[in-house]
């Protein structure tokens, strides 16, 4: 008998599941919520297997059916945010209607989007305030003065959040577009939390220094002593040419999207410079110093920049045809030899000054 009343309940279980569904699904009449959701989703069916211009024109038209009948449903069974007199509805409307507005094929969820999302849905909250009755039986009316300050504090507050999540974006944008400035020191400020470890180095202005010590290295090394001394007297503007050359040649390999957020590519290599210095060494030969400057936004008023720096020292070889022009083959002569540090070093501050 035990297994027989089980078995009931469990049909009493499921016969209660199936109404509740049952309500969901079939609408109680024709002008109901679950008409207009069904309406919108035949609409994007016929908006799938339709041509422009005809297919924006339905699409549209299933959009609005999704956003009437979910604000139908959520009004009727509200459910307010803890803590607030905003509905959980009107959150829900308020992101379809964000959706709607200012998503598009490509990317459906936009920094915009989600920006605006919080303030639409306090508008959303606070438009029926200022209507009375129902069905087509609705006058304008001008709410009370509690109710005035309820809605006034709502939209200030939403107007605050999007704020907060646009300064999020647009910080993450410059971090995006200059990601060196991660290397800056941020703990006294009042709004920017860094989630991160700091960069020991700016990335970028080490990769350019990487990147253009071959270049140097190539021009001088098994070169004559006395050609080596005449280049580094115009060491500065060398460097600075080749450098412009390898800052060209990022800039254009880092044209690429980021992601749907940010689509914008780096933007900080022009607030780079090359430069360098040249220091006489005890004992002979010459240490230069090639530089790259920071001139970008900083949240300090001081400069700062990376050092790598090159031993280049004269060496007595034979000489031969293959390195240097010469008029006898194995005769002793002097060239250069050159030796940079493997890291790039940052330092704060500006960079010396020329000698």
């Amino acid at each position: 008998m035990q297994i027989v009343r089980d078995l009931f309940g469990l049909f009493g279980i499921i016969e209660f599941v199936y109404g509740r569904v049952r309500n969901i699904l079939v609408p109680p009449r024709a002008y109901s919520w679950q008409t207009l959701i069904y309406l919108s989703i035949f609409s994007w069916l016929m908006s799938s297997l339709s041509e422009p211009p005809i297919k924006s024109i339905i699409a549209f038209l299933g959009w609005v059916f999704l956003i009437a009948g979910t604000s139908w449903y959520t009004t009727d069974q509200p459910l307010l945010i803890p803590g607030t007199n905003m509905p959980v509805g009107s959150v829900i409307t308020g992101f379809l209607v964000s959706v709607f507005a200012f998503g598009h094929e490509q990317d459906v969820l936009t920094t915009r989007t989600i920006v605006l999302w919080p303030t639409i849905a306090a508008i959303i909250t606070a438009v029926p305030e200022f209507f009375e009755g129902s069905g087509i039986d609705v006058k304008s009316q001008l709410p009370k003065a509690e109710v005035r300050q309820r809605i006034i504090v709502l939209v200030a507050c939403s107007l605050i959040l999007s704020c907060w999540i646009q300064l999020y974006f647009t910080v993450d944008k410059w971090v995006r577009q200059y990601p060196s400035i991660q290397a800056d020191d941020v703990s006294r400020s009042t709004f920017v939390i860094r989630t991160e470890p700091q960069a020991k180095l700016p990335e970028n202005g080490a990769l350019i220094l990487n990147r253009l010590q071959p270049r140097v290295e190539e021009q001088l090394t098994a070169r004559v002593w006395s050609e080596v001394e005449r280049w580094l007297i115009e060491a500065p503007q060398r460097v600075n040419n080749l450098g412009k050359d390898v800052i060209q040649t990022l800039s254009k390999q880092s044209g690429k999207k980021v992601d749907t957020f940010q689509p914008e590519v780096i933007e900080e290599w022009e607030l780079w410079n090359v430069d360098a210095r040249v220091n006489n060494k005890k004992g002979g030969g010459y240490q230069l110093d090639l530089l790259t400057v920071w001139n970008g936004p900083s949240s300090s008023y001081k400069r700062y920049f990376l050092r790598k720096s090159c031993q280049i020292d004269p060496v007595s070889v034979a000489a031969n045809s293959a390195t240097v022009n010469i008029q006898k083959p194995g005769e002793k002569i002097l060239v250069a030899e050159i030796q940079c540090e493997p890291t790039p070093k940052f330092f704060a501050g500006s960079p010396p000054a020329k000698q």
